[in-house]
């Protein structure tokens, strides 16, 4: 219950002003600090996605990091918020001639431009515990994405107990300013009939992040994932 009413008041900090500000800081040195901290996490999700066809929105793209390792036969498209995070992905596209990017996109998650049904992969890594609106961000992943495909999350989920759960529940006030929420429950993101959990695990390193894979079983009509 504690960590549940912290959570939901953490959530009101992360508004679009203070992830820009907070991501604006990240972007010059992310590859060389947290970004090394996500490679394992990154490269097992491109590995699985490297083995499906079509096409693939990453959203959070980030500076890019994952780009340069997926399959030159997938067509990727990448969003993000921080200009200055794109600023980085499109000099990694050019300087490693990726000519199966075939998009950057300055973008809100939570309104996605791209028509229902877009995409054949969609993946948001180390996304859903920075937005302001998780729940709505889901319900926009499962959208674009087609029936039969699948939705991947990467992410940080955090722990009732423990010690684990006591620093998590110690960080979350200082949300705003790391950029991210220390405290994020799995069920905030088990918002969509339309998405079937067809696998989790956790990652290395200590199991401090896990990969969530949904596959879209059938659309749903927008007035109904509207009014959930």
């Amino acid at each position: 219950m504690q960590s549940g009413s912290m959570g939901r008041s953490v959530a009101a900090q992360m508004d679009e002003a203070s992830i820009k500000s907070a991501y604006r800081r990240w972007a010059p040195v992310y590859d060389n600090t947290f970004g090394r901290f996500t490679t394992e996490g990154r490269r097992h999700a491109v590995e699985i996605i490297n083995q499906r066809s079509g096409r693939v929105l990453e959203v959070g793209v980030g500076t890019g990091l994952s780009l340069p390792e997926y399959r030159r036969g997938l067509e990727i498209v990448g969003i993000d918020l921080s200009p200055e995070m794109l600023e980085k992905a499109r000099e990694k596209v050019e300087e490693e001639g990726l000519t199966n990017v075939t998009g950057l996109h300055e973008m809100d998650a939570t309104e996605l431009t791209f028509p229902t049904a877009s995409f054949d992969t969609v993946v948001a890594m180390y996304v859903m515990t920075v937005v302001p609106d998780p729940e709505k961000v889901m319900r926009e992943l499962a959208r674009v994405c087609k029936v039969g495909g699948e939705v991947m999350l990467i992410n940080h989920f955090s722990q009732e107990e423990g010690v684990r759960g006591w620093v998590e529940r110690r960080m979350a006030p200082f949300a705003d300013k790391l950029g991210w929420r220390p405290v994020f429950d799995v069920d905030r993101v088990m918002v969509c009939d339309n998405l079937k959990v067809v696998g989790r695990r956790a990652l290395r390193p200590w199991g401090l992040f896990t990969i969530l894979r949904f596959e879209k079983i059938r659309e749903v009509a927008a007035q109904a994932e509207a009014a959930e």
